[in-house]
This record gives C-alpha cells, structure tokens and sequence, in this order.
C-alpha cells in the first residue's frame, strides 16, 4: 500500500474542514494516510483503516500539505534529498508554491493519489558558517535585532569585496523564494528554472545599494561588520546569531526539494494571480 505523510497549517480550525474529504479520498485511492505526533494530537485523531498515528515520516511516498507557505517550506525541508514530492493545498495567505486551492481541494487529493502531477525540483541555498550547514529553500534573512543600531554588513563573491553597507539586513533568495522577503526588497523576480541566487538589502542607508543576481557557481560571504550581534533567518525561522566580525557563506545547489504542481500551471501565470499583473 502506499502511504503519504500529512502536515497542516499550525491553526487547526483552518483546516479541520479538509481531515475527512482526505481520508476518504485516499482510502478510496488505497492510499495510507500517516500522522506524526503533533499533527495527530492536533486533530485528535485515532488509528483506522487508513489512517496511522503517532507516526514517523519513514518509507512514505507522498507528503500532503495542508496549510500556506510556512508549512509548505517545512515540508519541503523535512524531505529535502529523499525525491518525495510535497503536494499542497493552500491553506495560508499568499500560498505562491501551493498547487491547489481550498475551493478545489476534492480534485486536487484524486489528482495528488493518482500521482496526476507533475514534479518541480527546487535548488536550495545552502549556509554555512554557523553551526554546520543549512538548507534554505526559500530564503535567507540576516537582520538587525529589534532594538539594536543599524547593521552593517559587507558581501563578498569570491575573493571580492562588493561592498559595505550600513542596513537593517539582507536576504539571499532562491527563485522560488524570490517572490517573497527579496521581492518586498524590490529585489529582482527569478522564474523558476533559474539557476543561481539574488542578494537584496533591507532598508539600506545608502542611494548606490542594488540587488545582485549571484552565478549557480559562485560563493557568497556575508561579515558582520557591525559592533552588535546580527540574526539569521532560514525559511522564516531563526537558526542563530552571526556576532560582530564573523561571516557565513552562502552557495548553490540543484535539486534539492521536490514540489508538485498540477500540470498546464506555469510560474508566470502564478506570479500575475498572486500578485496581480506587472505594470498596468
């Protein structure tokens, strides 16, 4: 039997509504639904046909999502590097990397357990520097602590220093998660497909600071050339701090998360949905 793992958005009244629709589409697609602890008790469910709970996430072939973006970038990181695709139903806001909307979700549970998809395989950023190396599927955000002075921090690709510049922070984005935090910078759109990264500044102090579009083989070097401590931010979660004269690294890589997309959906059709058209 096949089984997919389920992970929801955090407010359980936003998707309860979808817990039996699920059930039943997949065990009429004798496909087996699988709960972890904190999505189990979340929903209160109980074992039956079809449904394991108190579950691990082991030799499953499918994650559905239930939820927005933030719950769609934890699923995709849990199952970075295994070629499990990561099915979801927009549950949250914006939901640019759902495939499905609530209003469709019937379809899309008979389309996501008849494999009726097509799989999108999503490059990472991956940092290091802090304490081993992290993957960020959307972006990653180096910020100034609330509070705290200005931040100033210099980037480097290479062995060249592109400058210093005084800021609330920086983002290094993927395509995919330049239509977030980056694009909020007027840092530039990337198409999925795209290979390489961009570099966007968070209020810079300065009239010459652009966004930079990185090469897939170049290294980016982040020093913390501020006299606080500075955080860092992965998929809109904090991983630690980066304290005054350190630095992080940041690089590419392909095909490190697996996303499904309902065929005949293109990235630019998605982006004037979500966003609305580029100039009117």
């Amino acid at each position: 039997m096949s089984s997919a793992l389920v992970m929801t958005h955090r407010v359980v009244a936003d998707t309860g509504c979808a817990i039996e629709p699920l059930i039943a589409e997949a065990r009429e697609a004798g496909f087996e639904l699988r709960f972890d602890p904190e999505e189990t008790s979340k929903h209160g469910l109980e074992a039956r046909e079809g449904v394991v709970v108190d579950a691990d996430d082991g030799g499953v072939d499918l994650c559905v999502v239930l939820g927005g973006d933030g719950t769609i970038l934890r699923a995709l990181r849990r199952f970075a590097g295994t070629g499990i695709p990561v099915f979801a139903i927009n549950f949250g806001e914006v939901g640019f990397l759902a495939t499905v909307e609530p209003d469709d979700m019937r379809a899309g549970f008979k389309r996501a357990f008849a494999r009726e998809f097509e799989v999108l395989r999503l490059p990472a950023v991956m940092l290091d520097g802090l304490d081993g190396e992290k993957a960020a599927i959307n972006d990653v955000s180096i910020h100034r602590k609330v509070g705290e002075r200005v931040a100033q921090l210099a980037y480097a690709i290479g062995d060249a220093e592109l400058g210093s510049v005084r800021c609330d922070g920086l983002v290094i984005a993927t395509p995919a998660g330049s239509t977030g935090y980056n694009l909020a910078n007027a840092g530039p759109v990337m198409a999925w497909g795209v290979e390489g990264f961009a570099v966007s500044f968070i209020a810079p102090h300065s009239l010459t600071a652009r966004a930079l579009v990185v090469s897939p083989t170049d290294t980016l070097t982040v020093h913390n050339h501020g006299r606080d401590v500075v955080d860092v931010i992965v998929d809109g979660r904090p991983i630690g701090e980066l304290p005054p004269g350190d630095a992080v690294t940041a690089t590419f890589r392909n095909d490190v998360a697996c996303l499904a997309q309902v065929a005949g959906t293109s990235f630019y059709q998605r982006l004037r949905q979500k966003f609305g058209r580029l100039s009117q």
